[in-house]
């Protein structure tokens, strides 16, 4: 005998969002594209470290550039960080990272928050940074910053295209819409992008007092 009715199979209730949707994945998306960013941005900005005589004034606008970006990955990977220590189901279920990577994580994030932020202040203050090595402190963090970070990247570049082209492409579902909060994800990264722009076309004066 078979039984008809609108009675909703049990399993549907308990079905994991898919991969369009936000949630984790949708973090990890925006993770992803966040970081293909900052590799682009700090791979120019190694650029101009090789002629730092010639190039700068590009060397401080695309510093102070980064600082809208490297906000962001810090928001997304704390956020995600917050999610799964506060015991929510879904972040548990995606799991944490590899030990190493969570070892290294933190690092990454104090040693790009310390080339920043002497970055910056090196920018504001000019050559005369009083009894603080200010410009050593910065070399100092670059060079932890480049151990620490190299690791992390060959951990993680494997994973960018797949994240960034599954977000890049649109669902083949009906009126071919985008995936859910694709366009909050791309929208964040404009915004950071904009305050780091904002950011340093204000900012990007500061190196007359270097040119001296």
């Amino acid at each position: 005998m078979t039984v008809t009715g609108d009675r909703t199979p049990a399993h549907s209730t308990f079905e994991s969002p898919g991969p369009a949707a936000g949630g984790p994945e949708g973090n990890e998306r925006l993770t992803a594209a966040t970081g293909a960013v900052l590799l682009v941005l700090f791979a120019v900005e190694g650029v101009t470290i090789l002629f730092l005589g010639q190039l700068l004034t590009l060397h401080f606008f695309i510093g102070l550039l980064l600082t809208g970006p490297v906000c962001l990955k810090i928001g997304s990977t704390g956020y995600r960080f917050y999610r799964y220590y506060t015991g929510s189901p879904a972040y548990r279920r995606k799991g944490p990272p590899a030990p190493l990577l969570r070892v290294l994580g933190p690092l990454v994030v104090v040693t790009s928050v310390a080339v920043l932020g002497t970055g910056v202040t090196l920018a504001l203050l000019g050559r005369d940074t009083g009894p603080v090595p200010v410009l050593l402190l910065h070399k100092a963090a670059f060079v932890c910053w480049i151990a620490v970070t190299t690791v992390h990247v060959l951990a993680y570049l494997w994973r960018l295209p797949r994240l960034i082209g599954a977000d890049l492409r649109r669902r083949p579902a009906r009126h071919g819409t985008p995936a859910p909060q694709r366009a909050g994800r791309w929208s964040l990264l404009a915004l950071a992008l904009g305050a780091g722009l904002a950011v340093a076309l204000a900012g990007v004066h500061l190196v007359s007092g270097w040119n001296g």
